[in-house]
């Protein structure tokens, strides 16, 4: 029901503060077709994302490459996941589509946050219809130590993240920007106590509250590993790092500065000192409940999810903080007056300055393509308070 009440608010302001002549679908996607051969506002995100001023909100979408997608779907019933994204030529194919559909400013790679796990020692599947599974779950400070290496040489064991990235920079670049990602340290180490995802975080919040010493050194753990990870990432070609904490809704605001604030920011200092000029964004799910705790991370943009107001946002973090999102995800099966009035009513929010539109979490599987349209159109042609 909140949902319901925030999606009818958020187009209610919408219509109130004026609304611009609604376009055909049709027009709207052949439009969004045709931006990838456009350069002229090619890094536009990049500018953005590291504090640069643009003529408008540049847009992308997390999860953007998904089975809403037809042409998605043609290659995900072929191919098991891991195939899919360690396969270089089918990862290729699968980040490139929603670019090629649509016109979003950013490409990021098709992979996924438990990819760099087995280059630690961890092994993990992605089963269909039931997600992620860690077969050897780890429970223990025994266990943790019997099972976790450090991944010092990411171009071995993940040579195929290297191969997709450097042939996404080539198709992409001036034409618009490359955006990397990793699991957050939290949500990686939740995901490997769990053994896959859960409802409550049981076992992680067990190990919180009992055994902190062995959850700190596996969060130290996966931390050095991920800097490496992310390093490589960026060597090869990403120009913009994401840094998703997919399970910051488990944490109350002590248990966020303690067991996840810290280990994210190890990541974001240590990558900003390696890789100037390289922006990293920071995306905790679920953390609209401690968002003031985030406003002095080193992050150089935040992400918002979508239970937050984007106006509130602003004022909490200060104008300094550059952020992204936030809109909800179920908006797209609105109709399309609704998407673009919310699209409007959130750059208006944002204040035109420091905002990169996104979705407020993953694109759900479902959603109209024709829909996904139109709210990138809306994005590119809707100036606002840059006007």
């Amino acid at each position: 029901m909140a949902l319901v009440v925030a999606w009818a608010w958020c187009v209610t302001a919408s219509a109130a503060a004026g609304a611009r002549p609604v376009g055909s679908l049709a027009r709207a996607a052949r439009a969004a077709r045709a931006t990838p051969r456009l350069a002229a506002d090619h890094d536009i995100l990049l500018r953005v994302a590291r504090g640069e001023k643009a003529e408008r909100t540049p847009v992308w979408m997390m999860r953007q490459a998904g089975r809403y997608m037809k042409d998605f779907r043609a290659i995900s019933t072929k191919y098991p996941f891991r195939q899919r994204s360690e396969t270089p030529d089918l990862a290729v194919e699968l980040s490139l589509q929603p670019w090629r559909a649509f016109g979003v400013d950013g490409v990021i790679m098709f992979s996924d946050i438990l990819t760099p796990l087995p280059g630690m020692g961890i092994d993990f599947d992605i089963l269909p219809g039931k997600g992620p599974l860690i077969p050897k779950p780890l429970r223990s400070l025994a266990d943790i130590r019997a099972t976790v290496r450090p991944m010092t040489d990411p171009a071995s064991s993940h040579a195929f993240i290297g191969e997709i990235l450097g042939s996404l920079r080539k198709e992409t670049d001036g034409k618009c920007t490359l955006l990397g990602f990793v699991g957050a340290p939290w949500t990686l180490a939740a995901y490997a106590i769990e053994g896959g995802s859960t409802k409550n975080c049981e076992h992680a919040k067990r190990m919180m509250f009992e055994a902190p010493d062995a959850l700190d050194a596996l969060l130290e753990s996966i931390t050095n590993s991920i800097i490496e990870y992310a390093s490589y990432q960026i060597r090869s070609g990403a120009q913009i790092m994401q840094l998703f904490d997919s399970w910051g809704q488990h944490l109350s605001p002590t248990q966020f500065v303690r067991f996840a604030k810290p280990f994210a920011e190890r990541v974001t200092v240590e990558l900003q000192a390696r890789h100037p000029g390289t922006p990293i964004i920071y995306f905790a799910h679920g953390s609209s409940g401690y968002l003031e705790l985030q406003k002095d991370m080193s992050a150089d943009m935040l992400s918002l999810d979508w239970r937050c107001d984007m106006r509130t946002a602003r004022r909490t973090l200060g104008a300094s903080v550059k952020v992204a999102g936030n809109i909800d995800p179920l908006i797209l099966f609105a109709p399309e007056p609704q998407i673009r009035a919310a699209v409007r009513q959130c750059i208006d929010d944002a204040g035109g300055r420091g905002h990169v539109l996104n979705l407020g979490h993953g694109i759900l599987q479902g959603t109209p393509e024709v829909n996904v349209a139109a709210f990138v159109d809306e994005a590119k042609v809707y100036a606002g308070v840059l006007a």
